[in-house]
């Protein structure tokens, strides 16, 4: 089985560590605990193919990284080595929205041979007009490493399975 680290990156409270949970073990809570220095979990991922060739098992290695500004001094050394990354925002902060470039950028810096995906959390909070002009706003990424953007909630479990499968799907091209 192939092992692949990928890194969940953002500003603190934008629900890396609610998308991770929801992924891994189905489970919500809107408790908000800060997550201190880097958490990793593991989940295998059956990739189904066609019909003629096997399924792929991807073991990933999420680790689910601290958002705190302070952070940014040590963060390469723990971004060093992942395939991928899901870089998050909260769609209710603006700010954290402004940040999605530069957590990406400092994540491609690391890790140029990586790939990203952009999502966009809490989608559930906010009128699907405003979801719609972000997307369309992150659609036009010229950066080709960051493979698509998502509107995302751990809350209704809206595209947070697809952002962890589509970033397995694509971290398993760049092997074979």
């Amino acid at each position: 089985m192939i092992s692949k680290k990928i890194c969940l990156v953002g500003d603190f409270g934008v629900g890396k560590t609610s998308l991770i949970r929801k992924f891994v073990d189905r489970q919500f809570s809107d408790q908000y605990l800060s997550t201190v220095g880097v958490k990793i979990s593991r989940k295998k991922v059956d990739l189904p193919k066609t019909e003629a060739e096997k399924k792929n098992f991807l073991q990933l290695l999420i680790w689910d990284l601290e958002g705190h500004t302070k952070f940014k001094a040590i963060a390469p050394s723990y971004l060093q080595g992942a395939s991928g990354a899901i870089v998050v925002a909260d769609v209710t902060r603006q700010e954290t929205i402004e940040n999605l470039s530069e957590r990406l950028d400092l994540f491609l810096s690391v890790n140029p041979k990586s790939v990203a995906i952009l999502a966009l959390n809490k989608s559930d909070l906010v009128d699907v007009e405003i979801i719609n002009q972000l997307l369309s706003k992150f659609e036009h990424q010229e950066d080709e490493r960051v493979i698509a953007t998502y509107s995302t909630s751990a809350k209704t479990g809206e595209n947070v399975d697809e952002i962890f499968e589509k970033l397995s799907y694509r971290m398993l091209e760049k092997i074979g």
